[in-house]
């Protein structure tokens, strides 16, 4: 489809769509380019009714917002990675594309959501765990670059009429996100927290952080990278779109991201850590570890000698995994600074020419990080079931996209939230080596943590002034 906006130009790409597949269960997919749309702004509109909706917001880079369910995957097991990739290589190739043309932000894309670990653990309980891998096909998508932007819709069609209406249905969403967008951010109401106790993520941190230490300076493990859980109690159902539009000013550098299975299962952060991406054949993944808090300008945190062993374990590691995969990396000689908000991190981006790899398959080689699990990787992760008495769930897990060319985005979902029903559980974790000392490791969580608390009291604040 070429770049002209009228119902005749869809209703023909989508009828030369059904000619050119001529089948049953034709997976059609229509596109217009719609500019100046915040998608992240839109997901309510372009949701409708749907209760599946995702968000990866790395603007100003790409914003890409979907909704609803086309098609999907679910399984648990260790061959997560390869299924679904299958899953997506074959829904992306039987895609009848008729804005092939367009520019690669509208690209249709399989949406993924990775657990922590493959299996469940023996001590979890509660809520049921997310699936071990989540792959959706969307039947909405809505993507901004800069100020240029692209509605798709795909949906199975078996006949002519079907793909007509098809067709009507991509007109009306296109009308109603132009004609409804200014009132989208009146509406919206923050969540208000009711109450939290942050003693008791402290008690059990200190218990778990005293064994991790003595396992590393007893030299059974290199690295351990113990997290906490931070349980709040809200009041009503968890609204995560205020809280993600102040995340995308005061974490400009991270990728904001989304993914909701239903109304009361919502899953969020702001990931400054990139798995990998993968853009015309070459991956870069970041090694980000070593972090510092406000009034450490970096200088510091390059001068720790503690913070840049564990940043280097973190290079070496990705950089001996991508070797193993046939790979050549390259990376910098130095780490950089990356800051984030009010957390400064030691990160080293690192290269490769992928060869016509599976992106999956090397996703499955670098999960876990050493940034996130700790080294040896499989020591690490028996003893993260051991010390952490919770279920890691979806945090420090792959969560991201492939497009129908192949290319992708996967981020580590760290600096993150998950509310179920009236239950909004936060994650944060810090990497223990030998120097680790637990108070230090205890104030890094908090620094952590605070990421998304200090915006939840600010909205908590806000709300309170507006209602008196």
């Amino acid at each position: 489809m070429s770049a002209d906006c009228s119902f005749s130009s869809v209703l023909e790409a989508s009828r030369q769509g059904w000619s050119a597949a001529g089948g049953d269960d034709t997976l059609l997919s229509l596109a217009l380019p719609l500019d100046g749309i915040d998608p992240l702004q839109a997901l309510p509109v372009l949701a409708g009714q749907a209760s599946f909706q995702m968000l990866m917001d790395g603007a100003p880079g790409l914003c890409l917002a979907a909704a609803g369910s086309c098609q999907q995957l679910e399984l648990a097991g260790a061959r997560r990675f390869e299924l679904a990739q299958r899953f997506a290589d074959l829904s992306l190739s039987r895609l009848v594309d008729t804005s092939s043309a367009s520019p690669a932000q509208a690209r249709p894309r399989v949406l993924l959501r990775f657990r922590f670990f493959d299996q469940v653990g023996e001590h979890h309980h509660g809520a049921m765990p997310p699936p071990a891998v989540e792959a959706v096909l969307p039947r909405w998508q809505l993507t901004r670059q800069g100020r240029r932007g692209w509605l798709r819709l795909n949906g199975v069609v078996n006949s002519a009429a079907e793909a007509r209406n098809l067709a009507e249905q991509l007109w009306l969403k296109y009308e109603r996100l132009q004609g409804e967008l200014p009132s989208i951010a009146s509406r919206r109401s923050p969540t208000q927290l009711t109450s939290g106790n942050p003693d008791l993520w402290k008690q059990r941190y200190s218990r778990a952080v005293e064994r991790g230490i003595e396992l590393v300076k007893g030299g059974e493990l290199h690295k351990l990278v113990l997290a906490v859980r931070h349980t709040i109690d809200l009041d009503d159902r968890f609204n995560p779109l205020p809280l993600l539009q102040r995340l995308r000013r005061q974490q400009a550098g991270s990728c904001r991201f989304l993914w909701q299975r239903k109304a009361d299962d919502v899953f969020f952060g702001a990931s400054p850590e990139r798995l990998l991406s993968l853009r015309g054949g070459w991956l870069r993944s970041d090694a980000l570890a070593g972090t510092a808090g406000e009034g450490d300008d970096g200088n510091q945190l390059l001068r720790s000698d503690k913070d840049r062993r564990e940043h280097e374990l973190v290079v070496d590691t990705l950089t001996n995994q991508l070797r193993q995969m046939g790979l050549t990396p390259c990376r910098r000689r130095q780490p950089q600074l990356a800051r984030h908000g009010q957390l400064t991190h030691l990160h080293t981006p690192i290269t490769a020419e992928v060869q016509g790899k599976p992106v999956l398959s090397l996703a499955e080689q670098l999960h876990p990080t050493p940034a996130v699990a700790g080294l040896p990787r499989r020591e690490a992760m028996a003893w993260l079931r051991t010390l952490e008495p919770f279920e890691r769930g979806c945090y420090a897990a792959p969560i991201g996209w492939i497009d129908s060319a192949g290319d992708a985005e996967l981020r580590v979902a760290i600096r993150c939230g998950h509310a179920r029903g009236n239950h909004l559980d936060l994650t944060a974790g810090a990497g223990l080596v030998r120097g680790s000392i637990a108070e230090r490791e205890r104030e890094e969580v908090e620094l952590k943590l605070a990421v998304l608390t200090d915006q939840l009291k600010l909205q908590t604040s806000e709300r309170n002034r507006s209602s008196v």
